[in-house]
């Protein structure tokens, strides 16, 4: 039996495994290879040459993509007073403190990200266990933990992706939607990977950059050129 569906195998046909296409030909072919009903996202996995087991190659961080990624994320901000408001007007979702602690204890969780100022955190640590293996922890690398709530909050709106490298050295992340078009993902694409050459450890030596492979949700993967990608971001 095979694994994919004739949609999927008909698709794969037109792509060249054996080639490594540039940043436009393999934007394009992505778009060309979505087949679902569906807004599909528009996918990328950067293999890095660094050792996630030490702690200074952990890479983790967010960048603010010039054309957003198409999903409107629901956002949560612990805050209190002025701060509180500062974030409903800034357009977040959820703003409050113990209330919304104890209604994520009850096991509510209807938000994509969240937000906490700096003085929130001993209130929002009661629930690490809950936020922490979901990736909803407020974090001071990612920005998230910051007194600067009405700018985090356009951010995330606007846009911004955070991401991390796996154990294998790798970085997935949804940076689009199909629908967006050749030019806008080719800017959304350079744009991740510029921030992602800025967060290179000094520690890693050798070839930094990999592999790159872009695809859809539903579609095949297309391998992009490592020396071109890294030619475009400099």
């Amino acid at each position: 039996m095979p694994k994919h569906g004739k949609k999927f195998r008909s698709r794969l046909e037109g792509v060249d495994r054996t080639s490594l296409y540039s940043v436009e030909d393999g934007v394009k072919k992505v778009i060309d290879s979505s087949y679902a009903k569906f807004d599909e996202t528009f996918d990328v996995a950067m293999k890095l040459g660094v050792d996630p087991r030490h702690a200074d190659q952990m890479i983790r961080s967010s960048v603010s993509l010039p054309h957003g990624t198409g999903k409107v994320s629901r956002v949560l901000v612990f805050a209190k007073g002025a701060k509180e408001t500062e974030a409903l007007e800034a357009g977040a979702d959820y703003v409050g403190g113990d209330e919304l602690v104890e209604k994520i204890k009850g096991g509510w969780l209807e938000f994509d990200k969240t937000i906490a100022t700096p003085d929130m955190m001993g209130t929002v640590g009661k629930i690490g266990r809950i936020l922490g293996p979901r990736n909803l922890m407020p974090n001071a690398k990612l920005g998230t933990v910051t007194f600067d709530v009405a700018k985090i909050v356009n951010e995330i709106k606007g846009g911004k992706v955070d991401f991390r490298v796996d154990k294998a050295g790798i970085i997935h992340a949804g940076i689009g939607k199909i629908s967006f078009g050749s030019e806008k993902l080719v800017e959304n694409l350079l744009a991740f990977a510029v921030r992602i050459f800025q967060l290179k450890p000094s520690s890693s030596k050798g070839i930094y950059l990999k592999s790159m492979i872009v695809s859809s949700t539903m579609g095949p993967g297309v391998k992009l050129d490592p020396l071109v990608v890294r030619t475009l971001i400099k």
